[in-house]
């Protein structure tokens, strides 16, 4: 055989790969080839210094990144002390109102005690109509939703069925709440289902498998399986896709 097949035989050795011929003869060949030896040599040389090399000498850019870094802003605490304070404060006025304490109610006529209070409950649900409305578009916002949906929910089904049990109150207007609780449910299918789209590997806004590699580039995953029912994701805000 000639040199270049021992060579080749050599560089899958080298390689760690099958060699094409077989090692012992390979090695045979070896002891009696002075230039096959010389290239074997060289040829590990060569790997060695490609695998094993220093790394080039960069500059030390510490100083430089630390100085664009902006300084931490800390947590604003302040702010959020305060406005843990006002929600304590709006608890205990519930609360109050709740065991029929004075809340500048006892100043006002019945008449008008009643039109206030009507006027309360229908600001109210216009805002939750408008934070549902919201949510349908957004989706992003039924999280931030959630908590004050399911307290309302929670504490108004405790008192309707309290009033329900005291003949103060006619099943008419409780059926009148059935969208409320059918619209936290919907809240929580909404939310679950915008979490599962920014999960990765979700596929982009308009191809499902079409995803997005960490470099920013696409790649078509032909090997992938597409599904029966393929889900359309809403596209990506200029949050996101930053």
């Amino acid at each position: 055989m000639r040199c270049e097949t021992f060579r080749e035989a050599l560089s899958a050795r080298i390689d760690g790969e099958p060699e094409p011929v077989d090692p012992a003869t390979v090695d045979r060949h070896l002891e009696s080839c002075a230039d096959c030896r010389a290239w074997y040599s060289g040829a590990q040389d060569l790997r060695r210094w490609m695998t094993v090399r220093a790394a080039p000498a960069m500059p030390d850019l510490t100083g430089v990144i630390l100085e664009r870094i902006p300084a931490p802003t800390g947590e604003r605490w302040p702010v959020r002390i305060g406005l843990g304070i006002v929600a304590l404060a709006q608890l205990a006025l519930s609360v109050a109102q709740l065991l029929g304490a004075a809340t500048g109610m006892d100043a006002m006529s019945g008449a008008s005690m009643l039109e206030h209070l009507t006027h309360e409950s229908t600001a109210w649900n216009i805002a939750v109509g408008i934070g549902l409305l919201w949510a349908a578009l957004r989706p992003r916002a039924a999280a931030g939703q959630l908590p004050v949906m399911t307290g309302f929910v929670l504490v108004l089904t405790g008192l309707s069925i309290a009033d329900l049990l005291g003949h103060a109150v006619s099943l008419g207007r409780l059926a009148s709440h059935v969208f409320v609780v059918i619209g936290l449910a919907l809240l929580f299918v909404v939310r679950h289902q915008h979490r599962d789209d920014r999960l990765p590997g979700a596929g982009d806004a308009l191809t499902p498998g079409r995803r997005v590699e960490p470099s920013g580039s696409t790649s078509d995953a032909p090997d992938a399986p597409q599904p029966h029912h393929p889900r359309w994701h809403r596209p990506a805000s200029r949050h996101h896709a930053a």
